[in-house]
């Protein structure tokens, strides 16, 4: 062995080793595996690199792949990627304008071509990354979101939700892009806080003196309402106020002027209404809130539409139409102070919401989309994880995905991009001539077919040529499919044999298929920020389609931070390239490093670089105990089997008793998904115990002929179950090490994991080692204050009272050897 290990030149050599063995495909493992172990990996977007969230998340599924492996499972990790429609396109766009050109220039067919062009070169990076890191996927069964088959599963979904009457197409308030164009998800929506005002205005009432508003001694002549868009004012179709709110009580009923537009409009009650914020009572526009959508849709009040899709104003705004939001909001202002309206103004800062991609701000929008009715597709999936059959850990957070599941709103689905699945949707291009008609022919809804290939005659007008929508479904509807999409359904159903479209019944895969070998998966690991709106949706999918739940267990690892506790993003300055401290220490370094600061129930971590920097040292320790070993161990590449150890001394009996503990320990803690945990046991076990204090105890037994060859096999055992043990967590330097020193004809990745022998569990001499490494402590540091030098010889004395538990229980000839003090008794 050298005398250093190197990490840049080991981990390529040994990744390349493992590649070409082909062990990391589930079929060319060797020996019989009856069980099974799956996880299919969360899809990085071909947009992305590698982050630190990445590098942890993949960190614990190749721990949990490389254990299940040792110990005998059929394991497979699928590896894929993610088209990641919105992303993808922004950077192909971004592209073409740097040549002065845009998407609408070339065309939707061209465009498309430029984006695959795009993947082909860059979409692959991350997983280059990944293999860095030392992931072992099974890159033979790579999968992306546009595979052909892939998009036979997304078209069987689509059709079958809209067989099934769970798809409807109709307008509703969606979170718009102006920049984009598009609808876009709520994880794709961030929010920024920002100092804006908050202007407080005057709308007349109009008194119904029937009423018994008119037995007050005053009557008010306005409701004064606070708001942060004025501009949106001019679609106001209420006021509404909270019903338990006294001050408003008996204006429930009642009507205001529209201040501008001169329109009546009620006061209206409802429960959403914040009591806090502004007078308590809030200025209802549909068409541009959410809150107020909602309101609006419970107390049927009119949709006005004054801001269109580009975020300007629309004709229904007569004089202002045409002008941005901010240069209406202006004039808007001046004119409500030449009327006296507008009561005042004060500073107030409140968050807004920016679209995640392009950082424009979002413009909610009554838009023509599609959905997916919700009702009766998550009440499985809520049934599978009250009652356990899906396993969420840390247990917390299981409320957080019943309560979004229970309180879930209609999916919107579609999307106005040119990249990703295109809707099996075929539209009449004469439909406005005949959508007042109410026709009945099957699978047609006003101007629309819902097929997987165009109508050979249009059902509406009988000549025109159907065109496909334009629309592309939203990312998380074909990410929602990946846990059986990636095995081959459908086309691994049985049934569908005929038809890969139409599923009637449960789908029943055939035999030996992946489908069957490996669906439901083992687990699935990811972050908590989309445990709502990729975990819940994989899980009523998969109970949907294939009436299974997707995987067994939900892991839900830390969040990391920063040094600071600050959130990490490469645009904020804060984030930390994984990439990098792999080259700076090496991947084991940061594997190890991440591992070590997570515990099972920690929701977050500040990482520190210093615990790379320890990783490193430790590895470099681990290296050098095996050095040790080696030339301390007459028998090169010798298997040393546990059946052929015998205890001669009591470190012996304490070393065997310890590493067997050991090895059940790590076994559950792994099982146990404490990984953290298990990592500083490892660390603790290999620096304090084997190289602090075994290590030095064997120079000793060595030299002595009746113990040499005794404790060179316990060496050996020890040496190769440790490997074992850090292999998950460490895999270049363990396999590296194992090379040289163990086997060199054969792959630590695909030994057996090791197994405790219950026999050498040896209490009694644990606590005696114990005590010895108490009074070896003490009688250091006596000659440390005497400033005896180590090498020198000293003498302790032991009071009367001390020497029959030395000479009964502890070993005095090792404590002399390893303070090279004689004992004397006082």
């Amino acid at each position: 062995m050298d005398k250093q290990y190197e990490p840049k030149i080991c981990e390529a050599k040994i990744y390349q080793l493992w590649e070409k063995s082909g062990f990391f495909n589930p079929d060319n493992l060797p020996g019989k595996r009856k069980k099974r172990y799956s996880i299919v990996i969360p899809p990085p977007n071909i947009t992305g690199s590698l982050h630190m969230g990445h590098a942890l998340n993949n960190t614990i599924q190749d721990i949990l792949i490389r254990y299940y492996r040792m110990a005998g499972r059929k394991t497979l990790w699928l590896p894929g990627t993610d088209h990641a429609g919105i992303a993808t396109q922004n950077v192909v766009e971004k592209e073409l304008a740097k040549q002065g050109s845009n998407r609408h220039q070339l065309g939707r067919e061209k465009f498309i071509e430029k984006v695959w062009q795009w993947k082909e070169k860059y979409g692959n990076l991350i997983l280059e990354q990944l293999k860095k890191l030392g992931c072992s996927c099974d890159w033979s069964r790579l999968r992306f979101t546009l595979d052909k088959d892939y998009e036979q599963a997304v078209l069987t979904a689509f059709i079958n939700y809209y067989q099934k009457g769970y798809l409807y197409r109709g307008p509703r308030i969606v979170n718009w892009c102006p920049r984009c164009g598009t609808a876009i998800s709520d994880i794709e929506v961030k929010y920024q806080e920002e100092k804006g005002h908050l202007w407080y205005i005057k709308y007349p009432l109009k008194i119904n003196h029937k009423s018994q508003i008119t037995n007050h001694k005053q009557i008010p002549k306005f409701i004064i309402v606070a708001t942060t868009r004025p501009e949106t004012m001019l679609g106001d179709a209420a006021i509404a106020v909270n019903p338990k709110d006294e001050r408003y009580k008996n204006f429930i009923g009642q009507k205001v002027i529209l201040p501008i537009v001169e329109r009546e409009i009620p006061i209206v009650a409802h429960r959403l209404v914040d009591v806090d914020f502004g007078t308590g009572a809030l200025k209802i526009t549909p068409a541009h809130d959410k809150t107020d959508w909602q309101i609006g849709k419970e107390n049927n009040l009119p949709i006005i539409n004054v801001i269109g899709p580009e975020a300007k104003m629309t004709e229904e705004t007569k004089e202002y139409a045409g002008l941005t939001a901010l240069e209406a909001r202006k004039k808007i202002i001046e004119k409500l102070d030449n009327q006296r309206l507008l009561e005042k103004t004060e500073d107030y800062s409140h968050q807004i919401s920016l679209c995640d991609r392009c950082g424009t701000a979002i413009e909610p929008q009554i838009s023509t989309q599609w959905f997916v009715k919700m009702e009766k597709l998550v009440s499985p999936a809520i049934k599978a994880v009250k009652n356990n059959k899906i396993k969420i850990t840390p247990e917390r957070y299981k409320k957080t995905y019943l309560e979004w599941l229970e309180n879930i709103e209609d999916w919107c689905i579609s999307r106005q991009l040119w990249w990703g699945h295109r809707l099996p949707v075929w539209l009449c291009q004469t439909a406005n001539e005949i959508k007042n008609q109410k026709l009945k022919i099957k699978n047609i809804d006003n101007d629309y077919v819902v097929s997987v290939t165009r109508p050979e005659k249009c059902p509406f007008c009988g000549q025109c040529d159907m065109k496909q929508s334009t629309d592309v479904l939203d990312t998380w509807f074909s990410s929602a499919l990946w846990p059986f999409a990636t095995l081959g359904w459908p086309i691994a159903c049985a049934q569908n044999k005929k038809s890969k479209i139409k599923i009637k019944k449960r789908c029943q895969p055939v035999k030996n298929s992946d489908l069957d070998k490996f669906f439901p998966t083992s687990l699935l690991s990811t972050a908590r920020d989309i445990l709502y709106l990729w975990v819940a949706r994989m899980v009523f999918s998969s109970l949907e389609f294939l009436k299974k739940i997707p995987f067994e267990t939900v892991y839900i690892h830390s969040t990391i931070l920063n040094f600071e506790g600050k959130r990490m993003s490469k645009s904020l300055g804060t984030g930390i390239n994984p990439l990098e401290l792999i080259d700076k220490y090496g991947a084991d370094a940061v594997r190890f490093g991440l591992i070590s600061q997570i515990s099972r129930d920690q929701q977050a971590i500040r990482f520190d670089e210093r615990t790379i920097l320890a990783a490193r040292n430790f590895i470099n320790k681990l290296w050098n105990i095996a050095r040790f070993i080696e030339m301390k161990c007459e028998v090169k590449n010798q298997k040393s089997k546990i059946k052929n150890i015998k205890p001669m001394t009591l470190a012996d009996k304490w070393i065997l008793s310890r590493v067997n503990s050991l090895i059940d320990s790590i076994t559950k803690k792994i099982a146990n998904y404490q990984f953290g945990e298990a990592g500083q046991e490892l660390y603790e076990f290999t620096w304090h115990e084997l190289a602090d204090w075994y290590l030095e105890i064997s120079k000793f037994q060595s030299s002595d002929s009746k113990l040499e060859s005794s404790t060179e096999l316990i060496l050996n055992y020890i040496s190769a179950t440790i490997l074992k043990l850090l292999h998950p967590f460490i895999p270049f330097a363990t396999e590296q090490i194992y090379q040289q020193t163990v086997d060199q004809n054969s792959l630590l990745m695909i030994t057996s994991w090791p197994k405790s022998d219950k026999k050498f569990i040896n209490l009694k001499a644990e606590k005696k080692i114990e005590q010895i490494k108490i009074l070896v402590a003490e009688i250091r540091n006596w000659k440390t204050e005497q400033k005896i030098p180590f090498k020198q010889e000293g003498e302790y004395k032991i009071e009367k009272e001390n020497q029959k538990v030395l000479t009964q229980n502890l070993d005095k000839n090792l404590i002399e050897k390893l303070t090279n003090t004689k004992i004397v008794f006082a």
